[in-house]
C-alpha cells in the first residue's frame, strides 16, 4: 500500500531512514551513536535511505 501523503510518508521516513547500521553485526543504532549498542563496535554507517522499487 503506496503512501501519498507527504505528511504521513514524512515521519515513515524518520522513523525508518534516520538510523546508523553497524558494519560488523548489521544492527541498527541511533543517529547520534557513536558505538553500537550490541558488539561496541565504532565501525557505524547511516543507512540507505532509497524506498525499495517494486520490480515488475
Amino acid at each position: 500500500m503506496p503512501l501519498t501523503d507527504p505528511v504521513k510518508l514524512q515521519i515513515v521516513q524518520q522513523r525508518v531512514f534516520i538510523k546508523k547500521v553497524c558494519r560488523n553485526c548489521g544492527a541498527l543504532n541511533s543517529i547520534k551513536a557513536t558505538k553500537c549498542r550490541r558488539c561496541h563496535s565504532t565501525n557505524l554507517r547511516p543507512k540507505k535511505k532509497e524506498l525499495p522499487t517494486k520490480k515488475a
